[in-house]
């Protein structure tokens, strides 16, 4: 009897987090069919949440400021991936897996971080870019008002929000990198942001285009 109330309680995480959320999610990878165009890979959160994922030949892939490739994810690798809905409940399309580089973050390397922090208002752009992926904010909705230094995201269950565009805002439709010129009204997008020492919101990065269902792997 006890080992069968062992196994429910180690099956239980895997039960109750089978269906992921929309959106982005952070993780580290357990499994990856890296070997394949298409397949699936499989992440845990920092909540200790497992989440699977389907890719295909459509997923941009990225690590830090570069194009990537599935094939460079390895379990173990902290990865943020952008999703959509697929046919199966329990399963979630990455649109974009972007991996995070891990590099030991010294005192020097922090103190240098909130030194850039407290210039943001006065530098768009930062050497520790690269070392830190920028925003803790993410939203999702439709872009009802669109002008050169910011746009109003509709959210179903926030209102309106008003978002700075930054000169380093970066654009990415159905996973290759635009202009802002592309994006327009009425388009649903997920946007990764960040307060300023304004306590303004500003966009690091706007993802959209269309939902792709993923094709099954061969």
């Amino acid at each position: 009897m006890r080992l069968v109330e062992g196994l429910l309680l180690v099956a239980l995480p895997f039960v109750l987090n089978a269906q992921p959320p929309l959106g982005i999610v952070h993780g580290r990878v357990l499994e990856c069919d890296s070997a394949k165009p298409a397949g699936q890979l499989s992440i845990r959160t920092k909540k200790n949440q497992v989440y699977r994922f389907s890719f295909d030949a459509k997923t941009y892939a990225e690590r830090g400021e570069q194009q990537s490739s599935i094939t460079a994810i390895k379990p173990g690798d902290e990865v943020e991936i952008i999703c959509d809905k697929t046919p199966e409940a329990t399963l979630r399309y990455a649109r974009t897996v972007h991996i995070v580089d891990q590099k030991p973050q010294t005192a020097q390397l922090a103190q240098l971080r909130m030194a850039a922090e407290r210039l943001q208002a006065y530098s768009y752009s930062s050497p520790l870019d690269d070392l830190f992926p920028r925003g803790n904010l993410t939203f999702s909705g439709v872009v009802r008002q669109l002008n050169d230094e910011r746009l109003v995201l509709r959210t179903r269950t926030d209102g309106d929000k008003v978002i700075y565009l930054r000169p380093d805002t970066r654009y990415l439709a159905d996973g290759a990198r635009v202009q802002v010129s592309t994006l327009k009204l009425n388009t649903r997008v997920f946007v990764r942001a960040g307060t300023n020492l304004d306590n303004e919101i500003e966009a690091y990065q706007v993802v959209w285009g269309q939902i792709l269902m993923p094709q099954s792997a061969p």
